[in-house]
């Protein structure tokens, strides 16, 4: 009788471990405690879901260190030494879906709720976070699951769930960004349930007026990836948006420096972000290239002196012996190796800040990568606002077009990346030592705005491919800790300044949990797509 209990109890566990295994997209983490949602507050799921904004280590590692800043070609990838990108593209892909049931449970919850103001608002910030990270994912690997995802612990029928197509998922999330723009209600009285619920948003602390503009802003930015395959849908989105002066994140107001932005800043949230630090000082792969150093100085002199733009300061720094010396883009043979350990945590240090161990080419600012607690994780900034405005104006995109407007939007661009990112650096400070960037580092008074402007105002440009150009590259710039951005937007337009042949490589492969766990919608997404090689483009790409 023994045997016979035994038999059908390890039955029971294997069928049990099968399941689980099945379900991972939908459980990992919560599935030690099926019934943990009901034990968990609105807030804490929101504010779990807020800490999912932040990158992970290996995504900065083996994604953007790894494979977009040698894409996007806003640093130069010295030696590819990590060819594990999986490990990058399985954490990605797991930080999206293990946070996808924590929306899905919320939603659910918020319709049972009677309707209020209140409720309201909560579902709007909802419905805006899910849509910021599930562009993300999806401009990253094309289709993917979403419609039927993240239900697994409700319904064991969308334990696999289908891959919707790209163009559904932009359509359905532009649409709940225009459903929270336009519900969201920030005259009305700050009540429960929404005011416990507003203690957890790391995001913008409540700020319902701060959401609206965010929604808008992301309305803006997505309109203007798909206008080139849905001309009239994204006209019609951009001309909402300018024509009735909704609100958006605001750079410049006429000649006033408003600055905002849709950022999470750590030491204000109780957190450190150290995970950048260890992506760049484990990979130590990338330095200065010479294509970004080119939009930044108009001659090669090691000292420094053809620098124009004060962004070279806080985005770059000298080698060993402070010699601005950018990587090739495109190397050539006998082209001498980088060497050095100019990301080691020694430098946080008083006395050790300048070892930088034979460093023979400009590295990354050591205190952009190296400051876990005032420099932020960007999501979105009020320069790129003021560019895709520019943009809008100059192509006709939704708007008449007026050249004039373009140049004022262009202009109120580069007001806000340049004021934007110097206030910042005059915030970082290295985590240990709290040495200041201004303690060591002195960006010359001559470089401002004016100085960029002089080789970058429109005036400059020749023709309007130039002018779109600059628009363009000015954008790529100003997101430069944002490689996953400036990756969409140099498969996007074909008009960032570039170095050697025009980019080929479009997409990332699905990691290969997905071939093991959703076998057979994996298969169909690839064929749909014609394949997951990273020359196969998304459909939103030209």
């Amino acid at each position: 009788m023994k045997i016979k209990m035994k038999i059908p109890g390890l039955y029971i566990i294997l069928l049990l471990t099968v399941l689980l295994a099945s379900c991972r997209k939908d459980f990992e983490e919560i599935d030690t405690n099926p019934q943990g949602f009901t034990t968990a507050s609105d807030g804490s799921l929101f504010n779990g879901i807020i800490q999912s904004l932040v990158l992970t280590g290996n995504e900065q590692f083996y994604i953007n260190n790894e494979i977009l800043y040698k894409q996007t070609q806003q640093a130069a990838l010295t030696s590819a030494s990590w060819g594990n990108y999986t490990i990058g593209t399985e954490d990605i892909w797991a930080n999206y879906y293990k946070s996808l049931p924590s929306f899905r449970e919320l939603k659910k919850r918020f319709d049972t709720y009677s309707p209020s103001p209140s409720v309201t608002n909560m579902e709007a910030m909802l419905r805006i976070t899910l849509a910021y990270k599930t562009f993300k994912l999806t401009d990253l690997f094309g289709d993917i699951p979403y419609s039927e995802a993240g239900y697994g612990f409700q319904d064991l029928t969308y334990l696999h769930p289908k891959y919707d197509s790209q163009r559904d998922i932009y359509l359905s999330l532009l649409g709940d960004l225009e459903w929270a723009a336009e519900n969201i209600n920030d005259t009305t009285d700050r009540v429960e349930p929404f005011v416990t619920f507003a203690s957890f948003d790391k995001l913008f602390n409540g700020d319902l007026k701060m959401w609206r503009k965010f929604a808008n802003s992301m309305r803006l930015r997505y309109a203007m990836r798909m206008s080139e395959k849905e001309p009239t849908i994204a006209g019609e989105i951009i001309k909402d948006i300018i024509e009735n002066n909704l609100p958006v994140l605001v750079g410049y107001d006429f000649t006033s420096s408003v600055l905002e932005s849709a950022c999470l800043w750590p030491a204000a949230n109780g957190f450190t972000n150290s995970s950048v630090s260890w992506s760049f000082r484990e990979h130590n792969g990338l330095r200065m290239g010479s294509n970004i150093w080119h939009q930044f100085s108009g001659s090669d002199e090691p000292d420094g002196s053809g620098i124009f733009d004060p962004r070279a300061y806080i985005f770059f720094e000298g080698d060993e012996t402070d010699k601005w010396v950018a990587f090739p883009q495109e190397p050539e043979s006998g082209t001498p190796s980088s060497q050095g350990l100019p990301y080691g945590s020694h430098r946080d240090d008083r006395d050790n800040y300048h070892i930088k161990s034979n460093v023979n080419y400009s590295p990354f600012n050591f205190f952009v990568i190296a400051d876990e607690n005032f420099m932020p994780i960007i999501l979105m900034t009020s320069a790129e606002v003021h560019y895709l405005k520019a943009e809008a104006y100059f192509r006709g995109i939704g708007v008449t077009m007026d050249r004039d407007m373009a140049d004022i939007e262009y202009m109120n661009g580069l007001n806000t990346s340049v004021e934007w990112w110097v206030d910042l650096s005059e915030k970082l400070k290295l985590p240990l030592s709290g040495v200041g960037f201004e303690e060591k580092i002195s960006i010359p008074s001559n470089l401002n705005v004016a100085s960029v402007l002089n080789h970058f105002g429109s005036w400059n440009a020749t023709t309007d491919d130039e002018f779109l150009g600059f628009i363009y590259t000015q954008r790529w710039i100003d997101a430069f800790r944002q490689p996953w951005e400036a990756y969409a937007e140099v498969r996007r337009t074909g008009l960032i300044h570039r170095e050697g042949a025009p980019v080929a490589h479009f997409r990332l492969p699905y990691p290969p949990s997905e071939a093991q766990y959703n076998t057979e919608n994996w298969n169909k997404a690839k064929a749909v797509q014609g394949g997951e090689e990273p020359d196969v483009k998304l459909w939103w790409i030209p």
